[in-house]
């Protein structure tokens, strides 16, 4: 929720770019963030043309679908936008499974892939590996928390992308991530030769075992 109270105009626009930023906020966590009452939500959506989030949801899906990006079949979750060279989103729900065996904070390894595999799919090219990664868990993730994470393309550079992944609970940062990808032809996938060695740095934070 805002500290003051928004003008109009201030609203639409905070609402404009909490609904760029996560487009799957729903009326009722909008209205509590900007502090007014749904009503006041829906009407602004209105004044603004943009629709409901059911609505969003399926257009997101629909573009993802639409497209024919061999990597965006193996993202890892619900592929929501995918624009190779340009960026992604994907959604997931942390499930029981993917916890820690005493507690219920996801393991790291599931907040990796789901970011490093939307990395992939954003690269422009047909066949794309990870070749290094940075990586933070700000904070921990929970079962049953809707998981987003949005994919950007930072820099290209001959068959190298800099690609940057923010996985967020609502406002709350669980994983931040800068992957180098590579992209590489069929007979160097069938040889095994990459000519870079992967790796992953970063602190595992509390997401890790």
């Amino acid at each position: 929720m805002t500290g003051k109270r928004l003008t109009k105009e201030q609203r639409h626009q905070t609402l404009l770019d909490k609904i760029e930023a996560n487009p799957l906020l729903t009326d009722e966590q909008l209205a509590k963030e900007l502090g007014v009452s749904i009503q006041t939500i829906r009407l602004d959506r209105l004044a603004l043309g943009l629709p409901e989030m059911k609505e969003r949801a399926k257009n997101l899906a629909s573009r993802a679908l639409s497209g024919d990006h061999p990597a965006s079949l193996e993202v890892v979750g619900e592929l929501l936008y995918c624009e190779p060279g340009v960026g992604g989103l994907s959604r997931m729900v942390a499930e029981p499974g993917m916890s820690l065996t005493r507690y219920n904070v996801i393991r790291g390894h599931y907040l990796f892939a789901q970011a490093n595999s939307l990395a992939v799919a954003v690269a422009d090219a047909p066949h794309a590996l990870t070749g290094s990664a940075r990586v933070e868990f700000p904070n921990p993730a929970q079962v049953g928390e809707e998981l987003l994470a949005r994919a950007r393309v930072m820099e290209m550079r001959g068959r190298r992308y800099v690609v940057e992944v923010v996985t967020r609970v609502e406002d709350k940062e669980v994983f931040q991530g800068k992957f180098l990808i590579l992209a590489v032809d069929e007979k160097s996938l069938a040889a095994d030769k990459f000519g870079v060695e992967g790796k992953a740095t970063g602190n595992g934070g509390e997401n890790d075992e």
